[in-house]
């Protein structure tokens, strides 16, 4: 028989079964009723082509085709719960991988990580750059983040409402960097992403349009002047990942910590 024909539930009615010689107790175990566990235990009678049980008058017993494939079954039920608990184990790992933007890691995520690190010393961090695009499959993310409108096609959380805060001297030429919403026109220099920007407004070389959460920390610092008020955007700084990552507790734990 395929694999893929077991009939595994049958199966596992008939280990309840057979360990109390009673349908009646074996549903209350399967949490079904007595009906179901007897329907059940035809149908597979039928698939195996074999008796499975009979009455007595001592009440249910097992044949003796029953009884040859009991061994056996427990032993493979006990092979599928040592399944299930090698693929549980990744969720006591502590490592956690992650990958953002290169400049979002720089300006914002990584004092976070530092911060959240010290709350249990065995955490670990693997961090990869996204600006190349993400790929959950392919590099075995935990968690990304996403500089977008929404998280797309994942679960997912916004860090801050979007806003775009330009930095620098009222008269500093622009700084131009893939993304500006100012486009690169009269730019004094390009970069190649907000957070150098940023940082070549501290250096004096001019003003630059970049993303409010981003600049947040400088500006907060004192190392960079935020001109005028925020203007609200689309776009924004997204915790993103796939279903099944984002249910894994040391995923759930990441996420609450840097939304706090």
């Amino acid at each position: 028989m395929k694999r893929t024909h077991l009939p595994l539930n049958g199966l596992r009615v008939l280990d309840a079964a057979a360990r109390h010689l009673s349908f009646t107790r074996a549903a209350d175990e399967l949490a079904v009723t007595p009906a179901a566990v007897g329907q059940q235990i035809r149908a597979l009678e039928d698939t195996l082509g074999v008796v499975l049980f009979r009455r007595t008058a001592k009440g249910l017993e097992l044949t003796p085709e029953g009884e040859a494939g009991l061994e056996p079954l427990r032993a493979g039920f006990l092979e599928f719960e040592e399944a299930v608990r090698a693929m549980q184990a990744g969720q006591s790992s502590k490592t956690l991988t992650i990958a953002a933007p290169r400049d979002f890691t720089a300006k914002w995520l990584a004092p976070r990580l530092a911060d959240y690190g010290r709350s249990d010393p065995d955490l670990r961090f693997i961090l990869l750059s996204s600006d190349e695009g993400l790929d959950f499959t392919q590099a075995n993310l935990d968690l990304a983040i996403s500089y977008s409108e929404g998280p797309g096609e994942h679960e997912g959380v916004k860090l801050s409402d979007g806003a775009i805060v330009t930095v620098g001297p009222a008269d500093g030429a622009p700084i131009a960097w893939p993304g500006c919403p100012a486009g690169d026109k009269g730019a004094a220099l390009a970069v190649a992403d907000a957070g150098l920007a940023i940082d070549a407004a501290v250096a004096g070389f001019g003003s630059a349009h970049v993303p409010a959460l981003l600049a947040a920390n400088d500006i907060a610092a004192g190392r960079i002047v935020a001109q005028g008020d925020a203007v609200a955007t689309s776009r924004t700084y997204w915790l993103v990942a796939p279903t099944p990552q984002w249910r894994q507790k040391k995923v759930k734990a990441l996420v609450a910590a840097l939304t706090a």
